[in-house]
């Protein structure tokens, strides 16, 4: 009896062996194919919100660069403006400035006269006179304590005349010499100022002094 059912379970172990091996390659196809699915849809719908949502924030960033670029040329045009306006106004004040400091034929001759360079004046003072070569006709006046912008002034007498009207001040030139004047003080700021020209005079006049209207005239014989 033994011998029966041990011989029906040799028989059986080929079977029963056969039917494991054909059922794991069968449970591992069920496997991959549903997994397959369960990864398909996972990813598809997890990259295209990904990607959507990456899109909008870009969207999103070039729409308000767009304002920005905008809100800046806006800024640029006043600006522009301003800065037109600015140098039409400087340019009209210079015109004046210009206008106003424009000499006459006979002013500009006067300036021709005008005696520069350092002149040494009474009690040991000095006197600079230069001509401004940006503006024909007018002239720096400076010494010790003072310094001013003339510019010629006509006369009846022949004397040259240099005036700065805003300081007050008139340089009055001469055959023999120069003096400066503070007219508003009322005061000689440099008397007896000499150029090397005036000098000369000065010198001539000494030798030959020019006969007084209150001398008496010479006895006819």
């Amino acid at each position: 009896m033994k011998f029966v059912i041990a011989s029906a379970l040799m028989l059986l172990a080929p079977a029963f062996a056969l039917a494991q091996t054909t059922a794991q390659p069968a449970a591992k196809s069920d496997t991959k194919a549903a997994a397959k699915p369960a990864a398909k849809p996972t990813a598809k719908p997890t990259a295209k919100p990904t990607a959507k949502t990456a899109a909008k924030p870009a969207d999103g960033k070039t729409a308000a660069k767009a304002p920005a670029k905008s809100h800046a040329t806006a800024k640029a045009e006043p600006t522009s403006s301003r800065t037109q306006l600015k140098s039409a106004t400087n340019q009209v004040a210079a015109g004046i400035i210009a206008a106003e400091a424009a000499l006459s034929p006979a002013e500009l001759a006067i300036a021709e006269r005008v005696h520069v360079g350092r002149m040494p004046c009474e009690l040991g003072a000095f006197v600079t006179v230069t001509a401004d070569p940006a503006t024909p006709g007018h002239f720096h006046v400076e010494g010790k304590g003072f310094k001013y912008y003339m510019s010629p002034v006509a006369t009846t007498t022949g004397t040259v005349r240099l005036e700065d009207a805003k300081g007050g001040a008139v340089w009055l030139q001469i055959a023999n010499k120069s003096m400066l004047m503070n007219q508003r003080a009322g005061q000689r700021l440099a008397d007896e100022c000499m150029s090397p020209e005036q000098v000369v005079v000065a010198e001539a006049i000494k030798k030959n002094p020019p006969v007084s209207v209150l001398d008496p005239l010479p006895a006819t014989k």
